[in-house]
């Protein structure tokens, strides 16, 4: 739910605390009278409805924020003052981030000069002074963005819906997270990293992930016990219900790649905070939902870490059948019930766009075990068989259910360009669909309702 940065990938967002100005509803503003219909209903958002223009979104939604956020600072709410002292700990430096970023023209703020780069306070203060009237236009985007989460999250709470949100592990090099908080980070002194992120080469890519995001000082963060990383979960189940941490074997051991290599074959493995980290926040926040994305190589200490925290790890049917790994733990007959399944994730091809690409032995092992056919639909069979697992939750794409292709496909890792466009037309969640998928569930008794415990009401 966070803004993104270049490439608009949600892993790469420039604040762990901030909200998604694009998802801010302009038709709900316009009910609250902080915009006219004229002053936004013949913008063009772009040519294809189903594919997310980005480009078009930044030049021309912030000016239509803008003028709502305008009227509404000119209005005086007091619940507006009283949003931006409840949300003091990160808002001010979130909204001087964004405000700094703007005036030097978009550059990720290790390129600003050293007095705003290095937080030197003549500098800072110079800043807040010069650039009052963005600040307010910063804080208020976030006011209108949690005013209307807020509301959503309290609707699907009081029918029973409970939400799953996913915090990727790390936070994006350029973001307020890193700018604000540089003591949290392995950087040198003059806060360049000297290693980043990623993961080593395997069957899926011969040179690795360079993510290049900047490391955890790990070391650092556990003698004051670990307050920055509580402040960030515990903001996050303020959003959410339940939780995904990404790249759970991080915690165990983090792949480490020097800072300027071009690939990430010269990485390597250092410890990470292991289960102390989730005792000492189980301690501060207590017992939370909490699902560990657990994918990709696991070793035993993995493994044993995902045991002592107690968290449910993640299965993928299009995991099962790739060749590339032989005895694969993510077959529906291996599963326990403590486990998520999905047919896939935002990261894999749609199953439709799986059927069509995977290599023809693969899928074959599918369709042998999983009894597909074409009549039922290779889809529907692939999420009945995750449907009828063990597993205690089965979550599936929206692009599954309608039976979408590779055109309809969210993320291809390691690629930037063309993510996170895909969106779903009116119209397409007929009731034939609700029907249908209400049949599957119910046959395999996965309607009980899950009580959800709505949260106060917020301001």
């Amino acid at each position: 739910m966070g803004p993104t940065s270049y490439g608009d990938s949600p892993y790469q967002s420039f604040s762990s605390y901030a909200g998604n100005p694009y998802f801010i509803d302009l038709d709900e503003l316009a009910l609250e009278g902080l915009l006219l219909p004229e002053e936004y209903q013949g913008i063009q958002w772009g040519e294809d409805p189903e594919r997310v223009d980005y480009g078009l979104l930044y030049q021309e939604r912030f000016p239509v924020l803008r003028t709502a956020v305008g009227r509404l600072l000119a209005e005086k709410r007091p619940d507006y003052e009283s949003f931006c002292q409840e949300q003091a700990q990160w808002l001010p430096d979130y909204a001087l981030f964004m405000a700094l970023k703007n005036s030097h023209g978009g550059a990720s703020w290790e390129q600003w000069p050293d007095g705003e780069r290095l937080r030197e306070p003549a500098a800072l203060e110079k800043a807040r002074k010069e650039l009052a009237p963005e600040l307010d236009f910063w804080q208020g985007v976030q006011y209108l963005f949690f005013r209307q989460w807020h509301a959503l999250k309290r609707y699907a709470n009081r029918k029973g819906i409970a939400i799953i949100g996913d915090l990727p592990i790390y936070v994006a090099n350029d973001s307020v997270d890193v700018w604000a908080s540089p003591e949290q980070f392995q950087l040198d002194e003059n806060r360049r990293p000297t290693e980043v992120s990623g993961c080593p080469p395997d069957g899926f890519a011969p040179d690795g992930q360079l993510w290049g995001n900047h490391l955890f000082d790990w070391e650092g963060m556990k003698k004051d016990g670990y307050r920055w990383w509580i402040r960030r979960i515990a903001h996050q189940f303020q959003l959410y219900d339940t939780l995904r941490i990404d790249h759970f074997r991080g915690f165990d051991e983090y792949y480490a790649i020097p800072a300027g290599d071009e690939t990430a074959r010269n990485g390597r493995w250092r410890p990470g905070p292991g289960v102390e980290f989730f005792q000492t926040m189980e301690k501060a926040l207590g017992a939370r939902d909490i699902i560990a994305e657990d994918l990709g190589f696991l070793t035993d200490t993995v493994r044993q870490l995902l045991r002592e925290t107690g968290y449910p790890g993640m299965k993928v049917l299009e995991f099962a059948f790739d060749s590339r790994d032989t005895g694969s733990d993510y077959l529906p007959h291996c599963y326990s019930p403590h486990c998520v399944v999905y047919a896939g994730t935002h990261d894999n091809d749609t199953i439709q766009g799986w059927i069509a690409s995977a290599p023809e032995k693969d899928v074959e092992y599918a369709k042998e075990y999983l009894r597909l056919t074409e009549a039922e639909g290779w889809h529907w069979g692939m999420m009945r068989s995750a449907w009828a697992s063990a597993a205690n939750l089965a979550v599936m794409q929206f692009q599954d259910l309608l039976g979408l292709g590779s055109e309809a496909r969210m993320n291809i890792p390691s690629t930037t360009g063309e993510n996170w466009k895909w969106r779903t037309l009116p119209g397409s969640y007929s009731k034939a669909l609700a029907k249908r998928l209400h049949h599957e569930t119910r046959v395999y008794q996965r309607l009980a309702p899950r009580p959800v415990q709505p949260q106060p009401e917020e301001r």
